[in-house]
């Protein structure tokens, strides 16, 4: 069974347990509306400057996420792959860090091999304009910013079925 944290209120995350099971396909869910994805402007943990808009024109696979939540840690590694394998076809992978500090998350990123963008969204504003009801949640960008599939809790984010739902974005006018 894999669990899932959950999202309540304007920013406090609770843990809970999902019934997702290990044999499942993994699965995007398409978004029904035509919605843009919120732009931001955040600091990475070395203080480097993250913006979404520097990946407009490309897809994007979207996380946001906490080092406090299992299902989190637990998809970073495919993830990691994920940006591996799309990095050199035109795939940006972000993993927004909501909430923690830089400290926190540099010790976990001390711990893993992870080198995709980790933007840190400190005050939970960015999680907040997005429809995120748990974490992880992960939202795939069209080239052109709109939010065109979801995924609440963990996935396999190298497993080959998601990642061609990612690449077939790359040939959508």
């Amino acid at each position: 069974m894999r669990s899932l944290c959950n999202f309540v209120g304007a920013s406090a995350l609770l843990f809970s347990s999902a019934a997702l099971t290990a044999d499942e396909p993994q699965t995007l869910t398409p978004m029904s509306d035509d919605i843009q994805a919120p732009e931001f402007d955040l600091q990475g943990p070395a203080g480097e400057p993250q913006r979404l808009a520097d990946h407009r024109g490309k897809p994007v696979i979207l996380n946001f996420w906490a080092t406090w939540c299992p299902p989190c840690r637990a998809e970073m590694p495919s993830m990691q792959r994920a940006h591996e394998t799309l990095n050199d076809e035109g795939v940006s992978v972000i993993a927004v860090n909501v909430g923690e500090d830089a400290e926190t998350i540099v010790r976990f990123l001390s711990e893993t091999d992870i080198d995709f963008s980790i933007p840190m969204d400190l005050d939970s504003e960015v999680v907040q304009s997005y429809p995120v009801k748990g974490l992880p949640t992960t939202f795939v960008i069209d080239p052109e910013g709109r939010l065109v599939y979801s995924a609440t809790g963990e996935r396999e984010w190298d497993d080959p079925a998601l990642l061609d739902q990612v690449r077939a974005l790359k040939t959508v006018p």
